[in-house]
């Protein structure tokens, strides 16, 4: 029987989406029922970074055999950005590294996310999303930091939850004093 690459491409497309959601609804089925599990007082944005900072840290953690110095700062930069570009593209986001006028700075531009309209359709707040993400990166990066004794900086300079289209964010080396 003649394979039909058209048919099997289309196949494979609809179960990575179908993954990718179920992903984004797994965390915040856990979510709400961390919220529910710790009480009234509970806070949900905390609950809610919590969870981020925590899979950014096993994220940054089982990266750490790709991660080297071998290329300089550059190069581990660069190693960092694709990191960051490759797991956001796994779950569905759209993402460009660009590389800043300064030799220690690459700009990460997501152009597409899903995550801010998951976080609405389980009622999580765009701060809550946002924060989240930035504590992922940070807890990531901190992992990495701390193997390679490195101390780059992650900052966001623009966020889809914010209203701003796509969430740009500069990795960099400080300069040393």
């Amino acid at each position: 029987m003649p394979v039909d690459p058209e048919k099997e491409i289309s196949s494979l497309w609809r179960a990575l989406q179908g993954s990718q959601g179920a992903i984004r609804r797994t965390f915040y089925q856990m979510r709400q029922a961390a919220i529910e599990l710790a009480g009234p007082d509970a806070d949900p944005l905390d609950i809610g970074v919590k969870a981020w900072e925590i899979i950014g840290k096993d994220t940054g953690k089982s990266y750490l055999p790709r991660m080297n110095l071998l290329k300089g700062v550059e190069g581990l930069m660069m190693n960092v950005a694709r990191a960051y570009q490759g797991l956001a593209a796994t779950n569905g986001a759209v993402v460009k590294i660009e590389k800043g006028n300064d030799p220690n700075e690459i700009f990460i531009k997501w152009e597409r996310c899903p995550w801010p309209t998951s976080a609405k359709e389980f009622g999580a707040s765009m701060k809550e999303d946002l924060l989240g993400c930035d504590k992922y990166l940070e807890a990531f990066l901190n992992e990495v930091n701390a193997f390679l004794d490195t101390n780059l900086k992650i900052e966001t300079q623009k966020a889809i939850p914010s209203g701003d289209g796509v969430c740009l964010r500069r990795l960099y080396q400080p300069e040393e004093k």
